[in-house]
């Protein structure tokens, strides 16, 4: 399996759909919450959600879910970056529940082959996660710096696969 692409595999309109999906649980709301020090009640407090929040439960972070699909994302986009140079918009456009499935898709919106170094290029995408309705509930635009093939190739000494990682042998 393939894991991430090299500049001459994007295609401006290509969209990759990102599977699987995940089912996001109250653990999972509340450690990245903890972990990242959002103690916002409307995260972390179900009697505070049901009686002063317009939704009457707990939202979950936004943060995770960007981060959630940013996740899912790298198989396809990124797992073979150089870098991630930006992201240039992130909107939440719906709320996210305990017990919904985020879902994500990415399309290809811009390549061009970098200015000043001739072995990389970078690559515009667009992020959109869905739940399991089919509700959209976030999108972002980031832009990816990603090795060419040919020059990849020739960085890796010869008989090593890149793709494959060899591992000392047991003892």
């Amino acid at each position: 399996m393939q894991f991430g692409r090299y500049y001459e595999e994007f295609e401006v309109g290509a969209v990759y759909r990102h599977w699987p999906g995940k089912t996001v649980t109250e653990y999972d709301d509340h450690l990245f919450c903890l972990l990242t020090m959002n103690h916002h009640p409307l995260h972390m407090d179900a009697h505070y959600a049901e009686t002063a929040s317009q939704f009457k439960r707990n939202v979950v972070v936004g943060n995770y879910i960007y981060s959630l699909l940013l996740g899912m994302s790298v198989p396809d986009v990124s797992g073979k970056a150089i870098a991630n140079l930006e992201v240039e918009s992130l909107r939440h456009v719906a709320p996210t529940f305990h017990g919904d499935t985020i879902y994500g898709e990415t399309t290809v919106l811009d390549k061009r082959e970098s200015g000043s170094k001739p072995d990389r290029g970078v690559v515009s995408v667009e992020t959109r996660g869905y739940n399991q309705d089919g509700t959209m509930v976030c999108v972002f635009r980031r832009r990816v710096m990603v090795p060419k093939r040919e020059y990849a190739a020739s960085a890796v000494p010869e008989g090593v696969d890149p793709e494959r990682p060899s591992f000392p042998e047991p003892r």
